[in-house]
């Protein structure tokens, strides 16, 4: 049993157990309820998928990571045929600075009400190496760029908050990288295919 606490903030772990649909090197760890409830506790960002979902997905990654931009279409698909799931993105940037800049401009843009389309703006496009990328990726697709850098001043210290819980939960979690997905109470280093998610969420319900 592994404890980490963070602030007012617990997270737990568990067992580490091998379910059958899914590879030996796609290990499922179980996450204790409590460390689930404290995951989800006020999201800071908006949910992609069900208002009023009866399973929620968490998704830890970085927006420079290759296997988190090859996940998209499968979320994608997973979010269109199930109308009862929702995903909270957990912005992780591990990668330097420009994922930094990347992940502290996409919640800024929450401010705009527009944290999601900056979120698939910034996941679609190819890798980002420097922060005027972003800034151009993200005008692209309708944020006021201007009003967004006078809120990554204004909103600064709310916007490390978040980063640095996201940090403190993927570090309890033991997460060795991106992406980490959260379903239910199983926690998946990795991808997988959509297949895997629809057993995964199933058993989610079951439970």
């Amino acid at each position: 049993m592994i404890r980490l606490t963070h602030g007012s903030i617990a997270f737990f772990m568990g067992m580490l157990v091998v379910w059958p649909l899914v590879a030996a090197s796609q290990d499922i760890v179980e996450v204790s309820t409590e460390g689930v409830k404290a995951i989800l506790d006020q999201p800071a960002v908006a949910m992609a998928g069900a208002r009023h979902p009866d399973v929620t997905m968490v998704e830890y990654f970085d927006y420079n990571c290759g296997y988190c931009k090859k996940l998209i279409p499968i979320l994608r698909a997973l979010l269109a045929e199930d109308s009862k799931v929702a995903i909270v993105y957990k912005d992780w940037p591990i990668f330097g600075g420009t994922s930094v800049y990347a992940a502290r401009c996409a919640v800024a843009a929450q401010w705009q009400g527009k944290y999601l389309i900056a979120h698939d703006a910034l996941m679609k496009a190819s890798r980002v190496s420097e922060d005027a990328q972003v800034d151009v990726i993200l005008r692209g697709v309708g944020i006021d760029v201007i009003r967004l850098q006078h809120d990554l001043k204004t909103y600064s210290a709310k916007i490390a908050a978040i980063l640095l819980r996201n940090d403190a939960e993927a570090k309890a979690l033991e997460l060795q990288g991106t992406p980490g997905i959260v379903i239910g109470r199983q926690l998946m280093p990795g991808g997988a295919e959509l297949p895997v998610f629809r057993q995964l969420i199933a058993a989610a319900r079951a439970h």
